[in-house]
């Protein structure tokens, strides 16, 4: 086996995946640049080299062919043109999700300006952790319901360098907020109960994909308290088909504006409601 190479490698690593997901050359790629911490020109430069780490990768790519997400299996997941960990525990973060940082930045006319960020369900921290690079002197309290998932989180955040920036409090939704919020985020679970997922949606947590019964119960939670506590903007990710169900929650509520926008394919994803109390 002295001549076994990489290429040798990746040939054998693609014959276990062929037939089974989409993208196969790409993922086995990745799945070698991950295991040999290197990057594509580095990987095409030896391929003739010595193939080292094959029974870790054939392990991975074992996980791989029966759906279990790439994030999962090398623990990276890419969002913001940014590299974050991702592990169990935590929704893998899309790239829709993107938009929602957009459309919150959108709102920010000063950049220096000193304001409270509260961010609900921060999952892997993202989100938090992308506002803050952009927002040098907010402030950011991210809240979740797992203890998980705030170790995720942590971990990023300190990947990142941003300890004294973001605070990370285990609760629901506000419970565990009572300073003066500018500025709420969030992309909370907003799919119904009885939807059927795809299977490798099975390896993500639960309680950050469903709901409720029709899926926007929490979306209607933290409009409530957006309302109630004064909180000047809210921002929040929501499924493509609750437009409707969240302007007639609002419709006798009192606020100044609410725009939604839509993902990459068009479809309804998210909205900013801003209050009338400034």
């Amino acid at each position: 086996m002295s001549d076994y190479r990489i290429a040798d490698l990746q040939k054998e690593l693609v014959a276990v995946l062929d037939g089974k997901i989409e993208r196969v050359a790409r993922e086995v790629q990745l799945l070698l640049m991950n295991a040999y911490a290197c990057d594509e020109l580095w990987l095409m430069m030896h391929k003739d080299d010595l193939a080292l780490h094959g029974e870790l990768l054939f392990e991975q790519a074992k996980r791989r062919a029966k759906n279990e997400p790439l994030e999962y299996i090398i623990n990276k997941v890419s969002f913001y043109s940014q590299e974050f960990f991702i592990d169990y525990g935590a929704l893998i973060p899309r790239p829709e999700t993107e938009l929602l940082i957009d459309e919150v930045l959108k709102r920010v006319t000063n950049k220096e300006e000193k304001l409270t960020f509260v961010e609900v369900g921060v999952g892997s921290g993202i989100i938090s952790i992308v506002l803050a690079q952009h927002l040098p002197n907010s402030k950011f309290i991210a809240v979740d319901i797992s203890e998980d998932a705030l170790k995720i989180a942590r971990e990023n955040i300190r990947r990142f360098g941003l300890e004294e920036r973001i605070e990370l409090r285990l609760g629901s939704l506000l419970d565990p907020i009572c300073e003066k919020i500018d500025f709420l985020v969030s992309n909370p679970p907003y799919i119904a109960d009885n939807v059927k997922l795809e299977s490798n949606l099975s390896y993500e947590p639960q309680n950050a994909l469903f709901g409720g019964t029709v899926g926007d119960e929490i979306i209607q939670e933290l409009l409530i308290e957006f309302l109630r506590r004064d909180i000047n903007y809210f921002s929040c990710e929501m499924g493509y088909d609750q437009e409707d169900k969240i302007r007639n929650f609002l419709q006798d509520k009192s606020f100044e504006t609410i725009d939604f926008y839509k993902d990459f394919s068009g479809f309804d994803r998210g909205f900013t409601i801003k209050a009338n109390n400034e």
